[in-house]
């Protein structure tokens, strides 16, 4: 490719010489960002497969549990192992071509995409684009929440099982949503001491089967109790918790004190669009889908014609139904285009049919709740 080297100090960069077209661009490779692509090219379209990251596989890769779900979603194998079925599946893919180190710089009224790929500029030129850019964590506010020491529940995953470090000695969990509990179990197997799991609400968010395995490790989990300050002079020492009321606010003379050099916060992620809202997609506050989530009509496509979202830059979910999403992105882009295989419909139905399943019970009650919400807002604003 004929490009300039990237550098922000140079003010010629941006005149980028490169171009590539491809008929379907994803951004993102994780499990909905695999499964678009292969979607797409399966029913013929050329594909080109962004990840900024050096590997594949997004959340996927240090994801060290079994899944739930269904055959069709690789049910009882655990994320690396569907990662490395996904990515292998691309990579013998003749119609998919994947460029990894590639950073998404933005995109343009032209229908460009500026990307770092390698430390050079390169504009893609998408006559469809997916974009499956995952979700980002979120973070609480209290005294002294940015002390070392204190870090995601995703970021901790990171370090343990991608780059092989602990990252201390003993940790309190925050959230004992299904993300905290599994997190917490994979820090004891790696030989971390979990004191605790604190939960705000008065109610585990966590499925059974996963909250079961670390109380029988001897781990409490701590309901209607959070937070109320970190302590530490260079890094993180300990913490004050704190019991919550009924409203949600502390109870006075109910804190406690404990001694740690880890905190642990998952509580909760929020749809990553910031690249949907530079183009122009519509969206909407939506709590139960984790904040504000792109609006979209029954094919994934955004109010912007040509651009389509999945998984959990479209709503938080889990990633069983993010690699259905991304099926679908994937076949309706194909489809737009032009490109359809035998049984096309029937496909689509199954795979809506998967997804519909997956959505059932009571933590499927909320995401089809934030689902109605999303649409109804959007009819209201005539954005689908």
């Amino acid at each position: 490719m004929d490009v300039i080297p990237f550098n922000f100090h140079n003010p010629e960069y941006l005149r980028v010489k490169s171009a590539i077209r491809g008929e379907v661009v994803v951004v993102g490779s994780g499990p909905a960002g695999l499964s678009a692509a292969l979607a797409a090219a399966e029913e013929g379209a050329r594909v080109c497969l962004l990840e900024r990251d050096h590997f594949l596989g997004g959340q996927l890769v240090k994801q060290t549990h079994m899944f739930f779900g269904s055959e069709g979603q690789y049910a009882s194998h655990r994320g690396l192992e569907i990662k490395n079925i996904l990515e292998n599946q691309a990579k013998d893919h003749p119609q998919i071509t994947m460029f990894t180190g590639a950073n998404v710089l933005g995109y343009y009224e032209n229908g460009a995409l500026l990307v770092e790929h390698n430390r050079e500029a390169v504009r893609f030129y998408p006559e469809k684009l997916i974009v499956a850019s995952g979700a980002r964590e979120k973070v609480l506010n209290f005294p002294n929440w940015d002390l070392p020491g204190i870090y995601g529940a995703g970021a901790v995953q990171t370090l343990m099982n991608v780059d092989g470090v602990r990252p201390g000695k003993r940790v309190v969990m925050v959230g004992a949503g299904n993300i905290g509990v599994i997190v917490s179990y994979q820090l004891v197997q790696a030989g971390v001491e979990v004191a605790a799991i604190l939960e705000a609400s008065p109610l585990i968010g966590a499925y059974l089967v996963h909250a079961s395995k670390v109380r029988r490790l001897g781990i409490p989990i701590y309901t209607s109790t959070t937070v109320q300050e970190a302590h530490g002079d260079q890094c993180l020492e300990g913490i004050t918790t704190v019991r919550l009321d009924e409203d949600w606010s502390p109870r006075a003379g109910t804190e406690e004190e404990m001694d740690l050099d880890v905190l642990c916060i998952s509580v909760g992620l929020a749809p990553l669009a910031e690249l949907l809202v530079q183009a122009g997609c519509r969206t909407e506050y939506v709590p139960e889908l984790g904040g504000y989530t792109p609006v979209r009509d029954d094919k994934f496509e955004t109010n912007v014609p040509g651009i389509y979202v999945a998984g959990d830059v479209s709503g938080i979910e889990e990633a069983c139904s993010a690699m259905v999403e991304g099926k679908l992105a994937g076949m309706y882009a194909a489809a737009s285009l032009g490109y359809a295989q035998a049984d096309f419909w029937k496909r689509v139905h199954e795979a809506r049919r998967d997804l519909a399943v997956l959505r059932k019970g009571p933590v499927g009650e909320v995401i089809r709740k934030g689902q109605h919400k999303l649409n109804q807002k959007a009819r209201m604003k005539g954005a689908i």
